[in-house]
C-alpha cells in the first residue's frame, strides 16, 4: 500500500525534504501492481518535472494550481459542500472514521485534504482503499479533468487513483485546454459547490 503515500507525497506541498525523496516515490511507482504502464509512465513524467525544475517555480506552479480555485481544491468537500455548514459536520464524520482505525491527525491540514485521505488509505486494505475512492470518483476525476485542460502532470496522480477505483482514466484529447488561467479564477472560485445537491457520507460515498 506504500503507492498511496507516494500519491499523497506528490500531491503534498512540494518541499525541498520531498524533492529529496523523489528517487523513492519513483522506485515504488516502479514496483506499484496497483497502477497501469499509462499511468505510470505520467507519474514518472511528473516525478522529473518535480525533480529538475527550480523549487521555487515548483512551489509557485503547485500554489497556481491548487490553492487559487475551487476546481482544483484538493479539499474534497469544497467541492461537495462549498463553504456552507454542512462540510463541517462532513469533517467530523471523516475525523470519526479515521478515529476508528486509529488515525489520527498529526498536521495542519483538514481530513478532507486528499493527500490526507491518502495517508490513512496508505493504512487500509486495498478493498477498502478502493471502496471509498470509487465512492468518491466523481470528484477526482473533476479535478483530474481540470488538471489535463491546464495541461499539468499532476493529472497523472488523479488518472492513478481512478484506476486503482477501478474506473476508466480521463481521455485527455477530450478535454480542451485552457488558455487563461488567470481569467477563469475568479469564475471557478463561485460560492456554490460543484456538486448540486450531494453529500459524501462517512465512508466516502457520494450521495446524490
Amino acid at each position: 500500500m506504500l503507492i498511496f503515500k507516494a500519491l499523497s507525497a506528490l500531491l503534498s506541498y512540494p518541499t525541498a525534504a520531498m524533492r529529496e525523496a523523489l528517487p523513492d516515490i519513483a522506485e515504488v511507482v516502479l514496483g506499484s501492481s496497483f497502477i497501469t504502464e499509462r499511468e505510470r509512465a505520467g507519474l514518472l513524467a511528473l516525478i522529473g518535472e518535480l525533480n529538475h525544475d527550480d523549487l521555487l517555480a515548483v512551489e509557485e506552479r503547485y500554489v497556481d494550481l491548487f490553492d487559487r480555485g475551487r476546481a482544483l481544491s484538493l479539499n474534497l468537500f469544497e467541492h461537495l459542500h462549498g463553504d456552507s455548514r454542512d462540510r463541517g459536520t462532513a469533517m467530523i464524520d471523516l475525523k470519526q472514521l479515521y478515529a476508528k482505525s486509529g488515525f489520527e491527525l498529526s498536521s495542519r491540514e483538514l481530513p478532507d485534504f486528499l493527500p490526507v485521505l491518502l495517508e490513512y488509505l496508505s493504512q487500509q486494505s486495498i478493498e477498502e482503499a478502493r471502496e471509498l475512492l470509487a465512492d468518491c470518483s466523481a470528484i477526482l476525476a473533476s479535478i483530474c479533468r481540470s488538471l489535463i485542460a491546464r495541461q499539468s502532470r499532476y493529472a497523472s496522480v488523479l488518472q492513478a487513483l481512478l484506476v486503482i477505483a477501478g474506473e476508466p482514466p480521463i481521455d485527455a484529447a477530450k478535454i480542451p485546454p485552457v488558455r487563461n488561467l488567470r481569467e477563469n479564477i475568479d469564475q471557478e472560485w463561485a460560492e456554490q459547490p460543484a456538486f448540486a445537491n450531494a453529500t459524501l457520507g462517512a465512508g466516502g460515498e457520494v450521495n446524490q
